[in-house]
């Protein structure tokens, strides 16, 4: 006789399903402050190769510690995805402006912009009410 499944009720599975899809970018963009902040020769190399002085990293990075906090505050969410929406914004006009590639360059800050509402999405209602149609 087969064992029975254990019921997992949905909400945990949604609960669950959005913290990973909204964690992964999140620890991708506070991995990426923490390099600016430290100004790692990566970080250098890669903002300078962009056009960029160096002397630009700590603030890029302080900016970008002020987004995470406004996205990891549950009430404040929305609008901090709204403030990394306009951050990738920029990070997009910098690749094309140096033609970089497409699917690796100028796309990604879109795949992680996606991400993120997509997890805000799966976790809150509101950001859900936002796309419902009246």
């Amino acid at each position: 006789m087969p064992t029975p499944a254990i019921a997992v009720p949905r909400r945990a599975l949604t609960t669950w399903l959005g913290r990973i899809v909204f964690g992964l970018p999140v620890l991708f963009l506070a991995f990426d402050a923490s390099m600016k902040m430290i100004a790692s020769p990566e970080a250098i190399d890669g903002t300078v190769q962009l056009g960029y002085p160096a002397g630009v990293l700590q603030p890029l990075g302080i900016l970008q510690l002020v987004c995470l906090v406004v996205l990891l505050v549950p009430r404040t969410a929305p609008l901090g995805a709204v403030l990394w929406t306009g951050y990738f914004g920029g990070a997009i006009a910098t690749h094309v402006r140096v033609q970089n590639p497409l699917a690796t360059h100028i796309l990604f800050p879109v795949y992680i912009a996606a991400l993120l509402w997509l997890g805000l999405w799966i976790r809150d209602e509101r950001v859900r009410n936002m796309f419902r149609r009246r």
